[in-house]
């Protein structure tokens, strides 16, 4: 199977929720919010750095469980040219 090469919004998209996952990580170690959420810290570490910016549904979704963070929540602030994305996370 053949991977299609990323866009650059899709590259961007997978920034921008990386640092909304380490925006809601807080003061927590990405050791304890992986384990919580039942990933490798290497797998968590590549998300919130953009080097994995498509993970999968369940991965999100267990992030978002283990951080408190609704799946609303990430979709919208993901969303291009989203104020949303400043704010999602700070209420």
């Amino acid at each position: 199977m053949v991977r299609t090469p990323l866009t650059p919004w899709e590259r961007q998209r997978g920034e921008r929720f990386g640092a909304l996952l380490r925006q809601a990580r807080g003061d927590r170690s990405m050791v304890d919010v992986a384990a919580a959420a039942g990933v490798s810290a290497e797998t968590l570490r590549k998300i919130e750095t953009g080097r994995a910016p498509t993970p999968a549904f369940f991965t999100v979704a267990a992030l978002a469980a283990a951080l408190d963070v609704s799946l609303d929540e990430l979709a919208a602030a993901c969303l291009p040219d989203s104020d949303v994305g400043d704010q999602a996370l700070s209420a």
